[in-house]
C-alpha cells in the first residue's frame, strides 16, 4: 500500500494560524509594554519625589505653597483630561473585571487613562503627597493589555477579563520585582470572589504543617543555606505586630470608606478647597516629621529594613495620617508603598519593646501586618514582604502575622478596601451608563 503524500496535521495548520499567535502576541506585547512603563513611571516618580525633597531641604516653607497647588493641579488634571483616573487604580481594576458580560471597560481601562495615571502619579509625588506607584501600575498595566485586546479585535469570550487579569499582576510584579507576589495578588485580590474563604485555610495549614516541620527536625532548608530567624522565645513579637497591625491597617480602610461616602458631597460641590485643605495638611504633617512623611516612605522603610534609620517614634503615626489625607484627596496615587513604609514604622516602635528579638525582624513583621490589615490579602501581603527582602527564614512568622493582622482587621473593617472602592466605581460607572441610555431616548 503506497503511504499518501506528508501533509500538515490540523493541529500544526492550527498552531501556525492567525488564531492561534494573535492572542500570544497581543499578551507579549503588552507585557512588554507594561514593563517598560513600570521603569518609566519609577524613574518620573523617583526624581519627582527626590526633586520635592531637595526643595523642601532649601526652603523648608517650599510645601506650603508647593503641595496644596500642585494636588489642586493634579485633581484638576483628573476631573477635566483623565476622569476614571483618581485613586490607586486597583479598585478600578477590579470594577472592570465584576462588569456583566459584554459592557466595555473602556472607561475604567484606556490608554488616555494609562498615560494620565503616570503623568498625575508624578505630579502628586513632585507635590510631596504620601502616595505610592505600584497601584497606579497596576491600572496601567490592565489598562494596556486590555487596549492591545481591543485593538487585535478578539472577541473570544473569557479573553479580555484574562488580558486584565495578566496586566494588573503584570503591573504589581513590574512595580515591586515580585514576580511570584504578582501571580498572587492575581489570585487573592483581583480574582477574589473564587474560593475566597479558602484562604485562611490555606494559611493555617501551611502554618501548622511547617511549624510541626520545624519543630521536629529544626530550622533547615532543602539545599542547607541558614538566614538568621526569630527565636521561640520571640516569637510574641509576632502577635504584637500582627495585632497592632491589624487595628491600624482596619482602622485606615475603614475610615477611607466611610469617609470617602461621608464627604462625597462636600467633595463633589467644593473640589479644590478640599483639595487646598489637603495639601495644607500634607505640608503641615511633613513639617513636623521633618519631611519623613512626604512621598512614598521607601527611602525610610528601606533605611529600616537595614538598619541604618534614625527615625522618630511618630513617624508611623505621621505617616498614617498623610496617606489618608492623600488618598481622601481624590488624586491618583497608590496605597501599597505608603503602607509598607507606615508598618515598617510601627514595627520598629514595636521592636523596642522586645530587646531580645532583631529590630529589622520587627520592621519587616510590622511591614506585612500593616499591608495585610490594610488590603485584608494575607498571601499577596508577606509573599511581597518575602520576595522584597529576600529573607526566606522569616516565612512562617511572616504568614503568622499576615493571618492575625488580616482577621483583627476584619473585625473593624468587614469590606475590604479595594473591594469596596471597587463597588462605588462600579455603581458610578453603571449609573453613568443608564443616565446616558436615557438622555439618548429623551433626544
Amino acid at each position: 500500500m503506497q503511504r499518501s503524500p506528508w501533509r500538515p496535521t490540523r493541529r500544526l495548520r492550527r498552531l501556525a494560524g492567525r488564531r492561534h499567535w494573535t492572542p500570544r502576541l497581543v499578551f507579549w506585547g503588552s507585557a512588554v509594554l507594561v514593563g517598560l512603563s513600570a521603569a518609566a513611571l519609577t524613574e518620573m516618580g523617583n526624581a519627582a519625589n527626590t526633586r520635592f525633597l531637595a526643595l523642601y531641604q532649601r526652603w523648608p516653607w517650599a510645601p506650603f505653597l508647593v503641595s496644596p497647588g500642585g494636588i489642586i493641579l493634579s485633581l484638576w488634571l483628573t476631573r477635566r483630561f483623565f476622569p476614571g483616573a483618581q485613586g490607586s487604580g486597583i479598585p478600578q481594576v477590579i470594577a472592570a473585571l465584576s462588569q456583566r458580560s459584554g459592557d466595555s471597560p473602556s472607561r475604567l481601562l484606556s490608554v488616555r487613562i494609562a498615560i494620565g495615571k503616570i503623568l498625575l502619579t508624578t505630579l502628586g509625588l513632585f507635590s510631596g503627597a504620601s502616595i505610592g506607584r505600584e497601584g497606579p501600575t497596576v491600572h496601567v498595566g490592565a489598562s494596556l493589555t486590555a487596549a492591545a485586546g481591543r485593538l487585535a479585535g478578539i472577541k473570544r469570550p473569557g479573553f479580555e477579563r484574562a488580558l486584565i487579569m495578566a496586566g494588573g499582576a503584570a503591573g504589581i510584579a513590574a512595580a515591586f520585582n515580585t514576580p511570584i507576589a504578582g501571580i498572587m495578588f492575581a489570585i487573592e485580590e483581583l480574582a477574589r470572589g473564587f474560593e475566597e474563604h479558602a484562604t485562611g485555610t490555606i494559611i493555617i495549614t501551611i502554618l501548622i504543617a511547617g511549624l510541626t516541620a520545624v519543630a521536629v527536625e529544626g530550622n533547615y532548608t532543602y539545599f542547607g543555606v541558614t538566614q538568621a530567624a526569630l527565636a521561640p522565645r520571640q516569637w510574641l513579637l509576632v502577635p504584637a505586630c500582627g495585632i497592632a497591625g491589624g487595628l491600624a491597617g482596619g482602622l485606615f480602610s475603614r475610615l477611607v470608606l466611610d469617609l470617602s461616602l461621608r464627604l462625597r458631597e462636600t467633595l463633589a460641590r467644593y473640589p479644590y478647597r478640599m483639595a487646598l485643605a489637603a495639601g495644607l495638611l500634607i505640608a503641615v504633617l511633613g513639617t513636623l516629621s521633618h519631611g519623613s512623611s512626604f512621598g512614598t516612605g521607601y527611602p525610610q522603610a528601606r533605611a529600616l529594613v537595614v538598619g541604618s534609620a534614625h527615625l522618630p517614634w511618630t513617624f508611623p503615626l505621621t505617616k498614617w495620617l498623610a496617606s489618608l489625607v492623600s488618598y481622601l484627596s481624590g488624586i491618583p496615587g497608590g496605597l501599597f508603598a505608603p503602607a509598607l513604609a507606615t508598618g515598617a514604622g510601627f514595627g520598629a516602635d514595636i521592636g523596642r519593646f522586645f530587646p531580645e528579638a532583631p529590630l529589622q525582624a520587627a520592621v519587616i513583621l510590622g511591614m506585612v501586618s500593616y499591608l495585610s490589615g490594610v488590603v485584608q490579602t494575607p498571601i499577596t501581603a508577606f509573599v511581597i514582604v518575602m520576595e522584597m527582602t529576600a529573607n526566606n527564614a522569616m516565612l512562617f512568622p511572616l504568614m503568622a502575622a499576615a493571618l492575625i493582622a488580616t482577621l483583627v482587621s476584619r473585625q473593624l473593617c468587614r469590606e475590604a478596601i479595594y473591594q469596596g472602592l471597587a463597588a462605588r466605581f462600579l455603581a458610578r460607572t453603571e449609573d453613568e451608563t443608564v443616565a446616558a441610555k436615557d438622555y439618548d431616548g429623551l433626544a
